[in-house]
């Protein structure tokens, strides 16, 4: 498979009134063309700070990318100045962003917002820009597209805005989209229409996206590949199916328990991850999850666990894969969720056709 995106050794940080703020803190991971990779953790995790320095959108300063190479079809994104990024982003790189009635201009008709892109990126004149704008209103399943797209944003409903964001983020054909917790301000029917909208898009155009979320049930059936974040750092990595029938991490095993299910009855209690996430202007020694860790070795406490490999996609940074290691079994609360989607699916399903 052609690989798009390399991100090696990256490390970003935020000058605050108390400290530097260690947000990202040394992330590789690699995206492959028409791929799906899920970014899931907690907030403050690093995830989007991640994806907004692939787009070079951090302000600097505050922020400093400190480390690392993002590789974008074989360019050093990091050495890139603002005015090449400009030919990038939008053209190249398109990203959706959680909360569409904050990114998109209330002034100014969603018509002419999608067809800004189309003018600048791809030179297209004024009446082709307005006829390829009412296709992507089609194409988003936006009905009656050419009366819509006259409209102001404050004429849509909120999931008909975020299938606005979309349209404006595929104008250009980029060959990476990155969604940034698109369906978060969204109620769970018009979600599951977005999510289903998107894995359509992508087949159609073979557009690369890293979908960023807090939520690990919103990727079973959009993602290929899952990265899942702590503390700024990736703990766990593997394709879909390996993450939720084979995983490894403690921080993931919690985050499998305390996914909602219509199952949970009056006498169930969600399972939740104790404590809360660490100071990141001062990151703990060893191990960032231990203190959270009901599972943690003396030595998480000292010392920095390096990323085992458990097969050729997966991988977890847990002292738990050491050899020497206790042999310990995930929480019976995530061996049930295992054993649930293993009856639901009777072969894995989760990975997309073709993948």
């Amino acid at each position: 498979m052609e690989k798009i995106l390399e991100v090696k050794d990256l490390e970003v940080s935020f000058q605050t009134y108390g400290g530097e703020v260690k947000a990202v803190r040394g992330v590789n991971f690699d995206l492959y063309k028409g791929e799906t990779l899920a970014i899931v953790g907690e907030s403050g995790s690093g995830k989007s700070v991640t994806t907004q320095t692939i787009m070079k959108l951090i302000p600097m300063p505050p922020g400093k990318i400190k480390k690392g190479q993002i590789l974008f079809n074989g360019d050093d994104i990091v050495r890139k100045t603002d005015k090449q990024m400009e030919k990038v982003r939008g053209k190249e790189i398109s990203m959706i962003f959680q909360d569409p009635m904050t990114s998109l201009n209330p002034t100014m008709k969603v018509g002419r917002q999608i067809m800004e892109g189309l003018i600048k990126h791809q030179n297209m004149s004024t009446a082709s820009a307005q006829e390829r704008a009412v296709e992507l209103l089609r194409l988003v399943g936006i009905p009656m597209p050419e009366k819509r797209v006259n409209q102001y944003p404050h004429e849509f409903s909120g999931g008909m805005r975020q299938r606005v964001m979309i349209a404006i983020a595929l104008a250009a054909n980029p060959k990476l989209l990155i969604a940034d917790e698109p369906t978060t301000a969204l109620d769970v029917t018009i979600q599951a229409q977005i999510l289903e909208l998107m894995k359509d898009l992508q087949a159609k155009m073979d557009t690369s996206i890293i979908f960023i979320t807090h939520d690990l049930g919103v990727v079973a059936n959009v993602a290929d590949r899952v990265a899942v974040m702590y503390a700024g750092q990736i703990v766990e990595m593997g394709t879909v199916d390996e993450i939720f029938y084979d995983p490894r991490h403690p921080y993931t095993w919690g985050l499998l328990a305390s996914m909602p299910s219509l199952e949970n009855d009056d006498k169930s209690e969600l399972a939740a991850i104790p404590g809360t996430p660490p100071d990141l202007t001062n990151p703990p020694k060893g191990d960032a999850f231990a203190a959270r860790n009901p599972y943690a070795l003396a030595i998480d406490f000292e010392e920095e666990p390096p990323m085992f490999q458990i097969s050729e996609t997966h991988f977890a940074k847990t002292w738990l894969l050491h050899p020497d290691a206790p042999k310990v079994e995930p929480p019976e609360a995530v061996q049930r969720r295992i054993r649930k989607l293993s009856s639901t699916f009777e072969k894995p399903v989760l990975v997309k056709e073709g993948k």
